[in-house]
């Protein structure tokens, strides 16, 4: 039995017969688990007579080889990037950047690099640690396809008294969305729970006992089949303004996970942005009111509505 992994292109010589693939991996490594000797078979790492079974479950013979490669462990150290942000405010405590669409908040499975994490790292290596080691600086989060300002905070005393504010419900976040349909009334609240969808675990829903979450809206102007929405999140639900809206009947318009089956091919994301913040400085007490334009996609989907 080996006593490491490092067992690249290493060969289990098979010692009898008729004994699954999967199993006989984990008798030969038990440092393994089942499932992840099925995904290393999933992913071609293990070969049987140097070439790839069919399933994990294939039926072995005696004297047939399997060889396992192990790839490299991932390091969990964050790397910083020298990537391009639009910064909107900065001092000594606190950044707020204007995030675009496409690029995710922290480092998550998938997503090792090429976060906002990484880029805030190379622009200023000093930043809170309250959130973890995982989410240096970040106070709030915005989803990967929603565009717009975002808080960042440089230390914990910072991060803190911001955190608060967010709690407090003080910090005035304002959104702006398309989406689909006319809103009836045109001007009203959204008090409905949120908590994680019971079968789409990737999901939010709207569940009975779920953590409270209000959205007020405000429609702008009505554009067809869509209407322009002002929309201001009283609570902070992780996707609460998508699920809103979807849960009324208007979901946000290019949303692949709560809009309808049958999508609009105009819209290459969710047309959902976080236009503008207000909140207390941590430090000066100074009021801080920042606004972001909305991004050159959404401005040219809107101007092909208004033709």
């Amino acid at each position: 039995m080996p006593d490491s992994l490092d067992l690249r292109g290493r060969d289990l010589p098979v010692d009898g017969d008729g004994e699954r693939l999967d199993l006989f991996v984990v008798r030969m490594l038990p440092e393994l688990t089942r499932s992840r000797v099925r995904k290393l078979i999933d992913d071609g790492s293990v070969l049987v007579d140097g070439a790839r079974p069919t399933k994990a479950g294939v039926a072995l013979e005696r004297g047939q080889r399997v060889s396992v490669t192990l790839p490299p462990p991932v390091s969990d150290a964050l790397v910083p990037e020298d990537t391009h942000l639009r910064v909107v405010y900065e001092d000594g405590d606190l950044l707020v950047i204007d995030k675009p669409a496409g690029m995710t908040v922290h480092p998550s499975p998938g997503h090792s690099t090429g976060t906002l994490v990484n880029a805030l790292l190379a622009h200023s290596p000093a930043l809170s640690g309250v959130a973890g080691k995982k989410r240096p600086g970040i106070v709030h989060r915005l989803d990967k396809d929603t565009s717009g300002l975002i808080i960042v905070a440089k230390n914990d005393a910072a991060h803190l008294a911001l955190a608060k504010q967010l709690k407090d419900r003080t910090v005035e976040k304002t959104y702006v969305a398309l989406v689909e349909g006319r809103l009836d009334p045109a001007e009203g609240t959204i008090d409905a729970p949120i908590a994680r969808h019971p079968a789409h675990r990737r999901k939010m829903a709207i569940v009975t006992g779920g953590r409270e979450s209000r959205t007020r809206y405000h429609v702008l102007r009505e554009l067809g089949a869509y209407s322009l929405v002002e929309l201001h999140p009283e609570t902070g639900r992780t996707h609460q303004l998508r699920v809103h809206l979807a849960s009324i009947g208007h979901p946000v318009a290019g949303d692949r996970a709560y809009g309808p089956a049958k999508r609009d091919p105009g819209f290459s994301r969710q047309f959902l942005h976080a236009q503008r913040l207000a909140f207390v400085h941590p430090t000066s007490g100074q009021r801080i009111e920042l606004e972001s334009p909305l991004p050159e996609d959404l401005q040219e989907a809107l101007a092909l509505l208004e033709v």
